[in-house]
């Protein structure tokens, strides 16, 4: 029996979900007797502050918004921008008969369910409702099968969210306190955190070594391909001369007399050779090595061949689809999400965040069907494929992230543009694959003997690979971090060759080679490396990396995370006193205490009071909480308690050499030689873009020599005041010395001349003469024919004309000085361009967007520079600048602001709109009171507004559209 006709007869059911747009692709899979709205994401949490807590609470409940005291109780506010949403739901819920909760299927979904029912407070029955994918069957199969809640996933989701509060509330206050106001720390943000900044200290360790190699080429004496036409050939066979057999081959020099040559992995991260059993070749050696070889007969010394073999790749988690994603499409992880939830939302794939590998047994007849349908019957194997989880815990949505339905869409027939294709067709791509046969070959190793002239025996290597049957590559190959690695689907071909068959030592080439310095963490390597270590949720993953870019505790260098100075202030502090808090194997353990209180083998309270208030309570000892090794488990209270022993100067202070120090302060990094006050002290600020690793002593002392400080110019002659240059946070300026007891403050306060320095003009440069011209702006060009003054200014956005209320943009800043009278009345005779001006050259060219196939440029846009395709721009980030922008850089930042969507300004003129039911009346009495109002009243009036304007299309919009990034922000807002 259909749901449909179910409701026919059983009365009207309240279905609720999270986000609108899921609720309208679900609405049409439902019939009339059905009605689903949306909860908008959470409708209920932890307080975001003191002002949200009922008054009843006080002291360290009002500042935690978790009474710790008594059971670690939460307490829990609605949100107030949700007021409204749930008076709509408690109003649908009183004309229904039954309600079902249909969040999502993981321990967040189950949290929202549970929110909703201890607020709603139904007095129908209720249902929990739960899908994978949103399909037809699928949707009509869950409201056919329902299940209770799962109070064991609310209550370890609850666990977690009073954690990550009360790890957030008590630690982020001593960062305000002892290195910058307003910065944060989090259970997983702070490890994440630590990793980059641990990779960037093993990168300033690093010391270079060079070593020199020896390529080799050598002919068989038979006609065949040259060079990367080898390369290319595909099949196999047995050996044959002709077109396709190459006729050479490249191997590289691995002994000599025995003793292998070193190679980049042979030496440490000093620069040292890891082994004596191994020859490190410098140029001079290297070269007459080479010189010794020139006249050498070579000959085949083995030729090993082996089977291969490469099985496809298990279907997408969130973490391995987030890795990907940023390899092949360029996406951040962050981007990939919001994308991959429009795809769910409406009904293209299944859901995004899970840690399972598993396909259904409809999902793999499907993909094996595709199999057969677009590569033949030969690429399917007998038996469907099955993967076992790699995840520990595995906590989240029981399926693979894979096309939905039980007829997978081709990318084709989808009808998707943009980044929601690429990503589909990514999807789609590795899900067919998963389902294909291995692919086979050969992989070859030939290894090639002689004797120097000088007595010395050398043997050089060669590896190759063929791929007689392609299998799953035709499909699917996975992409790699290093850019530098070879694909599996990449052929090496070698010549068919046998044990004592000559060679002739064509050329001999000599290489110098230096090691190069662990690489950065890219997105996609940074979630794989919190996966491996078990560290935090993969399904958080995404929102952990945002913000740590946020906070400014990271940025990006094309698409390296790079750690800002201030991170390194940060980890310090909470290394020296807080160690086990960041320390990576207490995380992990803290992840496996969740999952035992989310199986129901330990208990939360117990558990929480261990964590908080440390072993000296009695009443939290490990085996009251479930936990066998629940030694690991600290007391955070006691931690933030005693901050004495914390120096601030101390943890924020590095040494960079030659009595140079490295200082975090808080309005940015800097460095200083001798103390403040002392004869010879100097400093100087470090641009905030600076990679730590590229602060040598070198750059320092670049930095140290350069002038700082005030440049006193001279004295006004018309003042007799000193005029100076400085160096301010907003750039160069030039000022004037008040007199001493001139008031600052108050009805009588003077504020000094001050003028920013134009573009053209540099401190070291700037004269006496530019100063004053400049503190005189602006300047009275003339009056026109009616008596009006006209001014030449530079203002916000440039050099400008004035004339009363009508501005006119100049080209140049030097025009303030120098135009007349006349060439500004010209200007004014002009009609006035409206919208944009004639457009400028672009900064730099980036190259063409692998999305929308159009060039990517650089552009100087009225707020900074930007990337734009033509279509969508994005403005660049602060640790972004024109200089150093990659192309793969500039296609993220255009591929996060497309996931984002256009800006909403709908919302905005309904609400101005909705108050124009009332009488004319009422307007004009609300016009006259608002325009009295303070601004908290204002503030007020707006939140009125909206409610009367609550039920208009335009709020609708507005809140679905929002849907998505309200529940991964209440995901893990501390975390």
């Amino acid at each position: 029996m259909s749901p449909t006709s179910e409701t026919a007869q059983g009365g009207r059911r309240l279905v609720i979900v999270e986000s609108p747009a899921k609720a309208k692709t679900i609405k049409g899979y439902l019939g009339p007797g059905y009605v689903v709205e949306a909860s908008v994401g959470h409708i209920r949490d932890l307080p975001n502050g003191a002002a949200e807590v009922p008054e009843k609470y006080t002291g360290e409940v009002r500042r935690l918004g978790v009474d710790v005291n008594n059971d670690f109780q939460p307490i829990y506010v609605v949100n107030a921008d949700k007021k409204s949403q749930v008076k709509k739901l408690k109003d649908l819920l009183k004309e229904s008969d039954e309600l079902l909760l249909a969040t999502d299927e993981d321990r967040e979904g189950e949290a929202i369910a549970w929110h909703l029912l201890e607020v709603l407070k139904p007095k129908v029955p209720v249902k929990r409702m739960v899908f994978h994918e949103i399909t037809k069957a699928a949707i009509q199969e869950a409201v056919a099968s329902p299940r209770d809640l799962n109070k064991r996933m609310v209550d370890a989701q609850e666990t977690r969210r009073i954690l990550d509060r009360l790890y957030g509330y008590e630690v982020s206050p001593v960062l305000w306190k002892k290195v910058m106001p307003k910065l944060s720390a989090g259970r997983v943000q702070s490890v994440a955190t630590r990793l980059i900044v641990e990779r960037e200290r093993d990168r300033m360790a690093f010391r270079s070594a060079e070593y020199w190699d020896l390529t080799g080429t050598f002919g068989t004496g038979r006609g065949g391909m040259q060079g990367s036409e080898a390369t290319s050939f595909e099949g196999g066979g047995g050996r044959r001369a002709g077109a396709s057999d190459p006729a050479q081959l490249t191997a590289r020099l691995t002994t000599v007399d025995g003793k292998r040559v070193a190679q980049g992995r042979d030496f440490d991260s000093v620069g040292q050779l890891k082994s004596a059993n191994t020859l490190h070749l410098d140029e001079a050696n290297a070269r007459a090595l080479a010189a010794a070889l020139e006249d050498t007969r070579f000959a085949v010394r083995s030729v090993e061949s082996k089977p291969y073999r490469r099985s496809p790749y298990a279907p997408f988690r969130t973490t391995t689809l987030q890795q990907e994603a940023s390899r092949k499409l360029g996406f951040g992880a962050k981007a990939t999400m919001q994308v991959a939830q429009k795809l769910y939302e409406n009904g293209f794939i299944t859901y995004m965040r899970t840690d399972s590998t598993t396909l259904s047994d409809t999902a793999v007849a499907a993909a094996r069907a595709q199999v057969t349908q677009l590569y033949g019957a030969d690429y399917l194997p007998d038996k469907p494929r099955t993967y076992a989880g790699k995840v520990k815990n595995a906590q989240e949505a029981h399926e693979a992230i894979r096309p939905s339905g039980d007829r997978f869409r081709t990318p084709a027939e989808t009808g998707l543009t943009g980044e929601q294709f690429r990503l589909y067709e990514l999807i789609w791509k590795r899900t067919v694959a998963s389902q294909m046969k291995d692919a086979t070959g050969n992989s070859v190793t030939v290894k090639i003997g002689g004797t120097a002239a000088d007595g010395r025996d050398a043997e050089f290597s060669a590896s190759g690979k063929t791929i007689t049957f392609h299998g799953f590559l035709k499909a699917y190959v996975e992409g790699a971090d290093d850019p530098n690695a070879e694909l599996d689907d990449r052929e090496r071909r070698l010549p068919q060759v046998a044990e004592g068959d000559p060679l002739t030592g064509d050329a001999m080439s000599v290489d110098g080679h230096a090691t190069k310095p662990p690489a950065r963490y890219t997105e996609a390597s940074l979630v794989k490396e919190l996966e491996e270590r078990e560290i935090g949720r993969p399904s958080t993953y995404a929102s952990i990396i945002g913000t740590i870019l946020d906070r400014g505790y990271v940025f990006k260098k094309g698409t390296a995370l790079v750690p800002s100075f201030l991170s390194f202030a940060v980890v310090n502090l909470l290394e020296k006193h807080f160690g086990r808090l960041v320390d990576y194997d207490f995380t992990a353990r803290m992840e496996d205490d969740l999952d035992r209180i989310a199986r129901g083998e330990a208990q939360a309270v117990p558990w929480l009071r261990r964590f908080y208030f440390g072993e000296g309570d009695a009443t939290g000892a490990a085996s009251d909480a479930g936990n066998g090794d629940g030694d690991h488990l600290g007391g955070l209270k006691e931690l933030v308690t005693d901050l004495g022993a914390i120096d601030a100067r101390e943890i924020s202070s590095f040494p960079v050499g030659n009595d140079i120090m490295l200082r975090v302060g808080r309005y940015g990094p800097y460095i200083e030689r001798g103390e403040k006050g002392a004869e010879g002290h100097q400093r100087a600020d470090v641009p905030e873009d600076l990679a730590p690793d590229e602060l040598t002593v070198e750059f320092a002392e670049e930095l140290l020599a350069k002038p700082s400080g005030d440049f006193a110019l001279g004295t006004d002659p018309a003042t007799g005041r000193e005029i100076v240059a400085k160096d301010g946070r907003y750039g160069p300026y030039v000022t004037e010395i008040l007199p001493e007891g001139t008031p600052k403050t108050g009805k009588n306060a003077v504020k000094p001349r001050t003028a920013s320095l134009f573009k053209t003009m540099s401190l070291d440069t700037v004269t006496l003469d530019d100063a004053l011209a400049l503190m005189s702006l602006p300047r009275v060009v003339g009056t026109d024919a009616e008596g009006v003054e006209i001014t030449a200014q530079n203002g916000r956005y440039g050099p400008y004309l004035k004339k009363g209320t009508d501005s006119r943009s100049l080209e140049a800043e030097e025009q303030i000085f120098s135009i007349t009278l006349d060439e500004a009345l010209e200007i004014y005779s002009k009609p006035k361009v409206r919208g944009r001006a004639a457009a400028k050259p672009p900064l730099k060219e980036l190259g063409e967007d692998p999305v929308s196939g159009k060039p990517v440029v650089v552009k100087d846009g009225r707020f900074g520079p930007y990337v734009t395709d033509g279509e969508t721009n994005a403005t660049l980030r602060a640790a972004d600048s024109v200089e150093s922008i990659t192309a793969e850089r500039g296609y993220e930042l255009l591929a996060e602001k497309r996931a984002k969507g256009p800006a909403k300004k709908t919302a905005k003129k309904a609400a101005k709109k909705a108050p124009a039911k009332k009488t004319a009346a009422k307007k004009t009495a609300a016009k006259k009171t608002a325009a009295k109002k303070t601004a908290a009243k204002k503030t007020a009036a707006k939140k009125t507004t909206a409610s009367a304007a609550k039920k208009t299309a335009a709020k609708k919009t507005t809140a679905a559209k929002k849907a998505p990034a309200k529940k991964a922000a209440g995901a893990s807002a501390e975390e």
